[in-house]
């Protein structure tokens, strides 16, 4: 069967999206007991997990223009559309209607400016949830906030109208109806069936003149919102400028928000650190490289070596430039005016395996694998740098510093080199005492089998396409990585149409290199290489059958020309591995060489070596002749340095229990859609969000993916491919558990099933850097706290 992007799964791509944070992935329940933390521990954590500068309103001035960096403009402001963005979440909080927003912990609370009342009125025979609106609340056109504003959305958001084109309907399609209760501020939900998360519907809430139609659904929002009920109000969305200008509502009943203007500016993240040096924006996340600038600025000029830019307070340039010096110290002095606050984002970096096939298949694998990282020192190589705390993350469905977080990872066990060795060997691998071949060795691994295209036809030239690197002499080990060390999931589609044996995931290929000691690009090169020439030979004896001797025919033509391709892909690997051909990419002669050879440098330097210095060798293990190999797919991007560091620090790991890890860099624009989504892949890294609401949120990440009526394979967003009917249904009975300490039971017994399974290993939660002026309040790393929009201004 082939993984297919099934309709089912489109919709729960958007389950996410209320997740400002990060548009992708992820109930909480308030039960001491099973808290996992004490008070303390969690008020401490919590404090970890948000840093935005609080101060109380009369501390504020009034008025002033915050400029606010966003990824890019927004694809709608229809917030349930398949293209919403954070740039729509962001401006849909600042402008619409939230029912329930998230705290710190992140919990839902009830928000005073739109309820006065909201709470489940009637238990059986059905739930009912009655809300009592503010009277005050308004829309800008001066209509109040009523019951046929939710009815309204709900009607359009059920599912049960294709004419509307809705992204998700979850929650929405469990409920039977709503109704005016005894007035039109009063609102009646009555559930078909029952649901936990309640809290999470109608936020952000539309007026029923975008929700009433499908037309005014499809396209009464995506460009403009005519009417508001918020502390802001969208005035202009100019997409020239790529901007989008929010003013204060003169309607809004609450507490007047203090600034006068917010301009979301779309800015790409690599173009941040120079419009912070220009003082041409006031807030935007940053990664670790651009951080680093802005502290480094508000270190004193020291006498000593000069300074780069790069590395802040430059002195007199090294060749006597003083107007690149001046130049340098004005930057500096702009950069004084901005400071970098810090958390611990509500989303966790994950170690994904790929259960669809291969060795990975087999749990004593994907379980040997897990026992085999020290997830400790991984947490550390991205967090301890910045001074937040390392502690790895426990738990697949709660962040740490959320109210009930528990570390369920002892359902796994922790890292045991002895005992992933002997799941191995149950699983049929096992060392058979041979050292591994060392990098520059010739390669002595047969070729795997091969796929050829869907045509028969030559492969891709991507496939083969040689290592286009040419960074600094810097290790990734050695320089700050960026924060953006993942692809967004939500936005993976499906894998490419010409994938090899249509829609079947390829095998690894089978690099004859010492893959704990090289990983750089000759490794990757050399093993595509060798694959190459096995599609080549396999399409050659087709071509060849189909001639059936016939020398003068375009099938015998076809045929010696993949022959001669076979042999010098086979001949151009061989030269990679003998450190020959000064013109391939690997070899000491070709540019990509320099990065190849720092990276094996950095893992040279972090493998553990014995105490007579020689270099330790690791036996592979091997079943039926054949070493495991399991091919690293990650991302190439200059954003994802850290990312890379990380990955080749665990197939160090994975090295010392014997198994190879093949790493494959990929660029950025096809490593979700064509890798993680396609199931191309052994192991990679990426990430998903944290939620408030994770027996909601959280199962189509982790559900089991299930068989098409077509043939293809339903994995909504699980794309480890690994998964229970039982997990399924811990998730399922969570969901439509109104008690809220049983709910919170089902969902941790559902995260120590997800760990057991050994499909997805939380590694740690993401870094959240934002540079923020200084004299700007209530704004900057929010953690899962929803931004009061209304609070953020200058200090007085």
């Amino acid at each position: 069967m082939t993984d297919h992007d099934h309709p089912a799964g489109r919709r729960a791509v958007c389950h996410r999206r209320r997740c400002a944070a990060l548009i992708a992935a992820g109930v909480l329940l308030p039960l001491p007991a099973l808290a996992g933390c004490s008070e303390d521990a969690r008020e401490a954590s919590v404090a970890a997990s948000q840093d935005i500068a609080p101060a109380p309103r009369s501390a504020l001035k009034n008025g002033g223009t915050l400029r606010w960096a966003v990824d890019a403009m927004p694809g709608t402001l229809n917030a349930f559309q398949s293209d919403a963005d954070a740039t729509t979440a962001r401006i849909a909080g600042a402008v619409l209607p939230s029912m329930f927003t998230i705290d710190a912990s992140g919990r839902p609370q009830r928000n005073a400016d739109y309820l006065d009342a909201a709470d489940i009125s009637t238990r059986d025979p059905k739930q009912v949830v009655t809300y009592k609106i503010n009277p005050k609340a308004r829309w800008s056109n001066g209509t109040a906030v009523t019951a046929a504003d939710f009815i309204a959305q709900w009607t359009a958001l059920r599912g049960k109208d294709n004419a509307y084109w809705t992204a998700r309907n979850a929650g929405y399609d469990r409920i039977g109806k709503v109704e005016q209760g005894a007035n039109a501020h009063e609102v009646k939900v009555t559930f078909a069936r029952p649901y936990a998360d309640w809290r999470s519907l109608f936020t952000p809430l539309y007026p029923k003149s975008v929700m009433g139609s499908p037309n005014a659904f499809n396209e009464g929002a995506r460009e403009q919102l005519k009417v508001g009920a918020g502390p802001f109000l969208v005035q202009k969305r100019d997409t020239e400028e790529g901007r989008v200008i929010l003013v204060r509502n003169a309607r809004w009943w609450g507490e007047p928000a203090k600034l006068k203007r917010i301009v979301l500016q779309s800015l790409p993240g690599d173009k941040r650190a120079a419009a912070l040096a220009e003082g041409s924006v006031d807030v935007a996340a940053v990664d670790q490289i651009a951080a680093k600038r802005v502290a480094s600025a508000r270190r004193p000029a020291s006498s000593g070596s000069p300074r780069t830019p790069a590395e802040g307070n430059a002195g007199p340039q090294s060749n006597g430039n003083r107007a690149g010096a001046k130049a340098a110290a004005a930057e500096n002095s702009v950069l004084r005016g901005y400071t970098i606050r810090k958390a611990l984002e509500p989303a966790y970096t994950q170690l994904a395996l790929n259960g669809s096939s291969g060795p990975l298949a087999d749990d004593r694998v994907r379980r040997a694998v897990a026992r085999a990282l020290d997830r400790q020192a991984l947490a550390d190589t991205v967090l301890k740098p910045l001074d937040l705390p390392s502690k790895p993350l426990g738990s697949h469905l709660l962040m740490a510093g959320q109210y009930g977080y528990a570390d369920h990872s002892d359902a796994l066990g922790e890292q045991d080199a002895g005992a992933a060795k002997a799941l191995l060997a149950d699983a049929g691998w096992k060392s058979d005492g041979a050292d591994h071949q060392q990098a520059g060795e010739k390669a002595g691994a047969p070729a795997p089998d091969g796929y050829p295209d869907e045509d028969g036809d030559e492969p891709s030239d991507e496939r083969y396409a040689g290592d286009r690197y040419d960074e600094s002499d810097e290790s990734d080990e050695d320089r700050p990585g960026g924060d953006s060390d993942d692809r967004n999931p939500a936005r993976a589609g499906r894998g490419h149409a010409g994938a090899p044996g249509r829609g079947d995931r390829p095998a690894a290929a089978e690099a004859p290199l010492s893959f704990t000691g090289a990983v750089g690009s000759e490794v990757q090169q050399s093993a595509l290489l060798r694959q190459s020439a096995s599609f080549y030979k396999q399409a050659a004896a087709s071509e060849k059958a189909d001639a059936d001797g016939d020398t003068g025919s375009a099938a015998y033509a076809k045929y010696k020309r993949y022959k001669m391709r076979a042999a010098e892909a086979l001949g151009a690997a061989e030269l990679i591995e003998t450190g020959q051909g000064p013109q391939l990419p690997g070899s000491g002669g070709h540019p990509g060489a320099r990065h190849a050879a720092v990276e094996r440098a950095a893992d040279a330097a972090a493998a553990p070596r014995p105490a007579d210095g020689k270099t330790s060798r690791i036996a592979a293990v091997k079943k039926n002749g054949k070493p495991l190999t399991l091919r690293f797919v990650l991302p190439d991007g200059a954003g994802s340095e850290q990312l890379r560091t990380v990955g080749r620090r665990i197939a160090s790991m994975l090295g010392k229990i014997g198994v190879q890890t093949s790493l494959q860099r990929v660029s950025d624009a096809s490593y979700f859609q064509d890798h993680i989504a396609g199931g191309d892949y052994d192991l990679a890294l990426y990430s998903w969000p944290g939620t408030a609401y994770p027996a909601t949120d959280a199962r189509p990440i982790y559900a089991k993916p299930q068989p098409a009526p077509d043939g293809s394979l339903t994995v909504e967003q699980n794309y480890t491919r690994v998964g229970t009917d039982h997990i399924d249904q811990l998730f399922d009975q969570a969901a439509s558990e109104l008690d809220e300490g049983a709910a919170h039971t089902l969902v941790a017994q559902a995260d120590a099933r997800i760990w057991a399974a050994a499909g997805s290993i939380p590694l740690y939660q993401r870094p959240e850097l934002v540079a923020t002026k200084k004299s700007l309040a209530n704004v900057g790393a929010f953690g899962f706290a929803t931004p009061r929009f209304q609070d953020i201004g200058y200090q007085k």
